[in-house]
């Protein structure tokens, strides 16, 4: 018989969230401490939403997302549960005297310093994956320049400034990790970088040693790969599934050689889209700790999610000391915003800092001040809700006409978030001849054999859509079919 939810917990409702985050988050919590077991019920909807005093589908819509990340499953006619999946939870101690530090090694670098970059586009493109430039919100941000430099004293931000990129927008991804992806940070362990790609080649540097062994996802980033093995990385390939990296592989792995780090895109899996469970994100933070590597998370789209879940950053959890957090403004805004960041372990980001001031002594100062003001007065939260429904629309016309003109020739599950879309053709094709041929019709698509660590030929392409409106991805499709 269930216990009455008051004993359980109260929640002391706040107005920066909504009430459906912290009902789940509450929850969530509740799970991780281990007051509720696996296999545990839950009450009824409106029994719960009677007891803390909030609308019936205020709960249903806080268990839908919990159910969608992993932690929680309904089953017919019985009710919702603690999911069976999550691995037992060992709870950190609270009476612990010193707080949990990383205990990965990584190299120190010093003081130095040096600088530039640029980018392409033609026909109907289907890249990887990026936004479309043309609902960058241009006229906003030109405002907002317009402003920092009509502003008194502007002269100081025309001198040098902080390695680590503009104070302000440095303490606006501070609230907006803590609001969006329960991650939280101090601004000064905060590193702003010319987008994440150069994020990710500071941490390759600072963690490898010729040698090194890297795990990386299969199929996974190229361009990670190329990076990590030009650092003097051995490579290891972990298989992702369904449910994204294959932990209890990385654990074989771990038991077989020692590993400095394995990179993973936990958010929405690169290439294949597909969402890390919950109880996956627990055991890769259990073995990151028990094995002594660092978690590079890549969360380089963050913010288009179409599903229920929020899926919180990996780094956010309660054992992710070993979380090196790194993402980006630039699929937001525009690709030509170089505005990335990465965050992590207090020394460890001082020595990336140090690093980073050898190839460039500091960002755009204008430019990063200009985007903290549209974060600061909700510029950003407007233009990111009006995309995601655009992108959303986007991807159903994908689907439509992916299914309408191909049928049964190929395979996909529709993705509950990105930019793209990751395809099986179920017949054999010769890519290179197809890829010329789309050209000819002024079509272009992602060559589709670098996904996979061995180069193996694949059926796979990854199709982005997110860059082109309805007319264009319906043309675009129907020609790919023909062709």
């Amino acid at each position: 018989m269930l216990r009455p939810w008051k004993t359980l917990f109260n929640i002391s409702f706040r107005t920066d969230q909504t009430l459906v985050r912290q009902i789940a988050d509450v929850i969530r919590k509740e799970i991780i401490k281990g007051r509720l077991e696996r296999g545990a019920s839950l009450p009824g909807s409106r029994s719960l939403a009677q007891d803390i005093g909030v609308n019936r589908k205020t709960v249903v819509f806080a268990y839908e997302s919990l159910i969608a990340e992993g932690w929680l499953e309904s089953r017919h006619k019985s009710g919702t549960f603690i999911s069976e999946n999550l691995p037992l939870i060992e709870e950190i101690p609270k009476r612990i005297s010193k707080p949990l530090v990383s205990n990965f090694n990584y190299i120190h670098h010093h003081p130095f310093e040096v600088n530039d970059r640029p980018l392409d586009g033609n026909m109907i493109v289907f890249n990887e994956g990026g936004p479309d430039t043309r609902l960058a919100p241009l006229k906003e941000l030109s405002m907002a320049y317009k402003r920092v430099f009509q502003r008194q004293g502007k002269w100081k931000l025309l001198g040098y400034g902080s390695e680590k990129g503009d104070r302000k927008l440095r303490e606006m991804i501070s609230v907006m990790l803590a609001q969006d992806r329960g991650l939280y940070t101090n601004p000064a362990d905060i590193g702003i970088t010319r987008g994440s790609q150069m994020a990710i080649y500071l941490a390759a540097k600072v963690l490898v040693r010729p040698g090194d062994v890297i795990a990386v996802e299969n199929p996974g980033y190229y361009a990670v790969r190329k990076l990590f093995h030009e650092a003097g990385a051995v490579l290891k390939a972990v298989n992702a599934d369904q449910d994204g990296i294959n932990v209890d592989a990385l654990e074989e792995l771990c038991l077989q050689t020692k590993i400095k780090a394995v990179y993973v895109t936990p958010h929405h899996q690169y290439p294949t889209t597909v969402i890390m469970k919950a109880g996956r994100r627990i055991r890769l933070l259990e073995l990151s700790l028990q094995y002594n590597f660092a978690v590079i998370e890549d969360d380089y789209d963050h913010e288009y999610h179409f599903g229920t879940g929020n899926n919180l950053a990996l780094a956010s959890g309660e054992k992710a000391a070993n979380v090196i957090y790194i993402s980006s403004l630039s699929k937001l805004i525009a690709p030509a915003i170089r505005v990335g960041y990465i965050t992590g372990p207090k020394a460890f980001m001082e020595s990336l800092i140090n690093l980073r001031v050898q190839i460039d002594r500091q960002g755009d100062t204008i430019l990063e001040h200009a985007i903290a003001e549209l974060m600061e007065d909700g510029t950003m939260a407007r233009h990111a809700r009006k995309v995601v429904a655009i992108y959303k629309g986007r991807r159903d016309v994908m689907e439509s006409c992916l299914r309408d003109n191909f049928g049964e020739r190929i395979s996909f599950r529709k993705p509950e978030g990105g930019l793209a879309c990751w395809i099986k053709f179920n017949q054999k094709v010769n890519f290179n001849r197809y890829i010329e041929l789309l050209r000819l019709k002024g079509v272009q698509i992602v060559p589709p054999g670098s996904f996979y660590l061995d180069n193996q030929p694949s059926d796979y392409i990854r199709l982005g859509y997110g860059s082109l409106n309805k007319e264009e991805l319906i043309q675009g499709i129907k020609i790919m079919s023909e062709v």
